[in-house]
């Protein structure tokens, strides 16, 4: 007696895998004239966490319910890891320095102001304002400060929770942003939960977000961007379609439709714009925004002439390069511009700023055929020339200054605080206080792994969403390839941590395969991912207290040095 049953899904087709068939009709014997089959001779599919699963959600309702609950609830553990105990310690930490009080200043006054030497005790003590008026020389635009300034000036300027509340708050809205880009772009609530939970659980996104400095902000922004170029390919594919179609003449005597030689170009493109503004915004905290739209303009010239050869256009390239390309350029480039110089509003109403002035006093206006702009601008191109050379050319040695090629093994992380703690307060025994930015390892090399392995995945099945995350690397860390001679860290990796994360989520969801799957295999997929899932939970849950400045006995803080670097 013979069966038919037809062949499940390939696993991992779509990461995650779909609800799956069980088997054909014909193999109950319920139609044709086949033999019946016993239900115990047809091999199980899914497993029983999957049953139940399929139960839970059975109603309209509760799967509106799962996909919001899911959302959510990574969202406030991301919330309460960042947020609690947030005010400790009541001490500058690290670049926040530079950040807090520039944002202080700038909220008062417009601009970076300079400060009496060695006020950070005194700014925590609450005389935070015995800044000058004087102008300081400061080496990133002004957007994150202003977004840092909104805390202290709802909570004072003399509150640490103040000082950062703001990066926490973007660091809590880049889980959420992962979680929602994630649940788009594997179509699946599921891995985006999980997307979303790594990154909650993970030790730099919860640092990064506790501590009043630029970069989560400028993470926040770039992955805004990114979010907004993930809508506009589908917006643009769809439109582009139609578009062609309309312009189609009739069937040829083979068959097939005569497309027009170049195609249109499409104008109105919303989520280009909104890619736009962020990434412009985006700039107006660190430059490094500006590698993310300069990829991404790329990206989209790339995309866009594959969309232009899948629907038969003749001359698919030269209408993407020289007829979109152009209009993309012009919806990208300007907007982007437009809103980074927004952000340097304050400089520009008032007369303070550093070399605000300069051309005025300094004989530097220029001659011949610039001499048209307004002093103002000359004035703006000094600062940011002056920047640039700085940033080129700072090679002051630091001892936690770390090799960008060796971010994705996380050779060299960065310690940001340490403070020993009174014996007496702690047992008799010496403990410390240590907030170190370091990733949770398992999270880190697990993603840097999967990052090789969309590398290699793109060559072999060129899947778009690969191609989509493994750009956000590009844009985020390749640049600083170009850059090894000059001062820089490991915290730097905040701008690209989502994709990694995102390149994680894509290869747990090849692990997880499909719900079509043999019962026997399914099983055990779910169970390596919920072991994997399991011990992440339990590094991150080792490594919290030196997270975020818990006091811990020496002998704990050494077993948190796995690697020699690491000290």
């Amino acid at each position: 007696m013979s069966t038919e049953v037809t062949t499940p899904p390939e696993p991992g087709r779509g990461p995650g895998g779909g609800d799956g068939e069980t088997a054909n009709e014909s193999a109950t014997g319920a139609d044709t004239g086949a033999s019946p089959v016993s239900v115990a001779a047809i091999e199980p599919i899914g497993s029983r966490l999957d049953d139940w699963w399929l139960r839970t959600v059975s109603t309209p309702t509760r799967q509106r319910i799962w996909r919001w609950g899911g959302p959510i609830a990574v969202t406030l553990l991301a919330a309460v890891l960042r947020l609690v105990n947030l005010a400790h310690p009541h001490s500058l930490v690290f670049d926040e320095t530079f950040y807090v009080k520039d944002a202080w200043t700038t909220w008062n006054l417009g601009y970076e102001a300079s400060w009496p030497a060695n006020p950070d005790q005194q700014f925590a003590a609450g005389d935070t304002n015995i800044f000058r008026t004087e102008p300081s020389f400061a080496v990133h635009p002004p957007l994150g400060k202003w977004i840092i300034a909104l805390g202290m000036a709802v909570f004072g300027a003399d509150s640490s929770f103040g000082w950062r509340i703001s990066v926490a708050v973007c660091g809590i809205l880049l889980v959420l942003l992962t979680t929602l880009i994630a649940t788009k772009l594997f179509k699946s609530t599921l891995l985006g939960t999980i997307a979303g939970f790594l990154l909650a659980i993970d030790g730099h996104a919860i640092v990064m977000s506790r501590i009043g400095i630029l970069d989560g902000i400028v993470a926040l922004f770039c992955l805004l961007g990114f979010g907004a170029i993930l809508m506009d390919r589908q917006w643009h594919e769809g439109r582009l379609a139609a578009a062609v179609a309309a312009r189609s003449g009739p069937p040829g005597p083979d068959g097939a439709l005569s497309r027009p030689s170049w195609g249109p170009v499409i104008w109105w493109r919303p989520w280009l714009l909104a890619a736009a503004l962020a990434f412009g915004f985006g700039s107006g905290v660190k430059w490094s925004a500006f590698y993310f739209l300069a990829a991404f303009g790329i990206y989209l010239i790339v995309v866009d002439a594959l969309a232009r050869r899948r629907l038969g256009i003749p001359f698919w390239f030269s209408a993407a390069a020289l007829k979109q390309g152009p209009a993309t350029f012009l919806l990208l480039v300007p907007v982007a511009a437009v809103s980074y110089f927004i952000t340097w509003i304050g400089w520009f109403a008032t007369s303070g700023g550093m070399y605000r002035t300069w051309a005025q006093t300094s004989n530097g206006e220029w001659t011949g055929a610039l001499s048209w702009v307004p002093l103002s601008l000359q004035n703006f191109w000094h600062l940011e020339t002056a920047v640039y050379n700085y940033h080129v050319n700072e090679h002051s040695p630091h001892p936690y200054q770390a090799n960008p090629f060796s971010w994705l093994f996380l050779v060299r992380p960065t310690q940001m605080y340490v403070q020993s703690v009174d014996p007496s307060q702690c047992g008799g025994q010496i403990c410390y206080e240590n907030i170190t930015s370091i990733a949770n390892p398992i999270i880190w090399w697990c993603a840097t792994a999967a990052l090789f392995y969309l590398v290699y995945r793109l060559v072999r099945k060129r899947e778009w969403q690969v191609g989509l995350v493994l750009m956000g690397m590009v844009a985020g860390y390749l640049p600083w390839l170009l850059y090894v001679n000059r001062t820089i860290f490991q915290f730097y990796t905040i701008t690209f941590e989502p994709y990694m994360i995102l390149g994680l989520t894509f290869v747990i969801g090849l692990a997880l395969g499909s719900r079509a799957d043999p019962r026997w295999m399914r099983t055990r997929n779910l169970t390596v991912v919920g072991v994997f899932l399991g011990l992440c939970v339990v590094v991150s849950a080792f490594f919290y207290p030196v997270w975020v400045g818990m006091p811990v006995p020496a002998w704990f803080l050494s077993l948190h040095y796995w690697l020699p670097t690491w000290r």
